[in-house]
């Protein structure tokens, strides 16, 4: 199974080396016969196809050079890799970290010495999920790498910096490709529709059905393609030529969720999500976080706005609220739908469950309050930098108290400006383990202040 932006199709005319002539046939799934031909056809990932660029000197120049492709499904890996192919006289040569081993991954290496060495024709070698090889796997690519027996070309969803051997990594340009946007996906729809090598404009398609499809391909072309031939399909089977949404949503076997992502629908059900969590319904947080998932809501935006309601609903209740959001925002960046709606469940469950304060953010808005009021006096003298010559002259860090001397680890001070000085911001909640740090705030206020 491959991971590109169109999956390649099995064809007799691939020469011996796995290269494609001419075009896919007209038995091939949409997203094959969609796929671009050249670069000018590419939807998406400008930033990596500028004049000038490493990739499209790569593409046009028939430089060889090892590449490492980064991206989520379905944004164009193995387009890329064809293309690269394509536009020059090379072999092409496919391997799935899935199938292969290290025999199989020896065998392709030595083939493409053997026709380097007689007819002078370079291999372009596409490994796919190469985060899938063993080290030893992997490591077998290494001689081809080294030698330019190959030009290599690797796919991979996961971080490569942790997934891909340092000595292969250290070798490859790495190129990050970007989830689709919904007009880069709207666009590939339109051309799909009409294109003589897609529909041939054998149906049309509502404005309200081809949002629905954007909105279930999740940033990923080769789903939206998908999810298009099978609603023209079921259309067609109806003996209709237009393509409504309660086509679509039949043939994806999807309900269409009302929801607009550039409407109200789209902040109402955000705030929705958060408020539910702020109210502690881990149930009704779980249904709006699930509408916005099956509505093909950014994961990455979702994972935003976790990690605010981490600080400003729950804070130092549960402090390990937030570093749990920050792995989910993490984890989805680079793994996307559908397996994040896992990852934002989970810290959706530990934030609904876990106990409120908004003591972090009242605490933050009180101390800003003061500094906008004009209330931002000197640092006390002893506060202030002594490092430097002539700082003891100006009576820099005379008389500071080092806290670690003394055996309680704190000692009575002045640490606020005079215009501030006895201002009590935070107030911990009652909740959760703020409850234990307001019987330790109290003591150590008590401290400081007895100087």
């Amino acid at each position: 199974m491959t991971d590109g932006l169109f999956d390649l199709p099995a064809d007799p005319r691939r020469d011996s080396g796995g290269s494609l002539a001419g075009n896919p046939t007209a038995s091939a799934p949409l997203a094959v016969r969609m796929r671009p031909r050249t670069i000018d056809e590419l939807v998406g990932q400008q930033h990596l196809l500028a004049p000038g660029s490493p990739l499209r000197q790569v593409i046009e120049g028939d430089q060889p050079l090892t590449i490492l492709l980064w991206g989520p499904p379905g944004t164009g890996k193995t387009t890329l890799a064809s293309l690269i192919s394509n536009h020059t006289d090379r072999r092409f040569v496919e391997v799935s970290a899935v199938s292969a081993g290290v025999k199989e991954v020896r065998e392709v290496i030595a083939g493409a010495r053997q026709a380097l060495a007689n007819t002078g024709r370079e291999t372009v070698l596409f490994v796919d999920e190469v985060h899938r090889f063993s080290k030893a796997q992997q490591d077998a690519l290494l001689p081809g790498v080294e030698n330019r027996w190959v030009s290599l070309v690797a796919a991979t969803t996961e971080n490569p910096h942790f997934s891909v051997i340092s000595p292969l990594l250290s070798r490859s340009l790495l190129l990050t490709l970007e989830s689709l946007t919904d007009d880069d996906v709207a666009t590939l729809l339109d051309r799909a529709i009409v294109d003589e090598r897609g529909l041939g404009g054998a149906v049309t398609v509502t404005e309200e059905a081809r949002d629905h499809l954007v909105r279930l391909s999740g940033g990923d072309a080769r789903r939206a393609l998908t999810y298009l031939e099978a609603a023209a399909g079921a259309a067609q089977a109806q003996d209709k030529t237009e393509v409504d949404v309660e086509s679509a949503a039949l043939a994806v076997d999807k309900a269409a969720v009302r929801y607009d992502r550039q409407g109200d629908q789209h902040y109402d059900v955000a705030s929705a999500l958060i408020k539910s969590i702020r109210g502690s319904d881990v149930d009704a947080a779980l249904h709006y976080l699930a509408r916005m998932a099956e509505a093909g809501e950014d994961p990455r935006f979702i994972a935003r706005r976790l990690m605010i309601s981490a600080s400003e609903d729950i804070g130092m209740a549960d402090p390990t609220a937030l570093p749990t959001a920050v792995a989910a925002a993490q984890a989805v960046a680079m793994i996307g739908w559908p397996e994040s709606r896992i990852i934002l469940a989970q810290a959706v469950i530990h934030l609904a469950l876990a106990p409120k304060s908004n003591a972090v953010v009242m605490a933050i808005g009180a101390a800003q309050s003061d500094v906008t009021a004009g209330k931002a006096g000197a640092v006390p003298p002893a506060l202030r930098d002594a490092h430097y010559s002539g700082a003891k002259k100006l009576g820099h860090g005379h008389d500071y108290r080092y806290a670690h001397d003394d055996p309680r680890g704190v000692v009575g001070q002045q640490y606020a400006p005079d215009e501030i000085d006895g201002a009590e911001y935070y107030a911990p909640s009652p909740h959760g383990f703020e409850a234990s740090l307001r019987e330790r705030l109290a003591k150590l206020r008590a401290i400081l202040r007895d100087r």
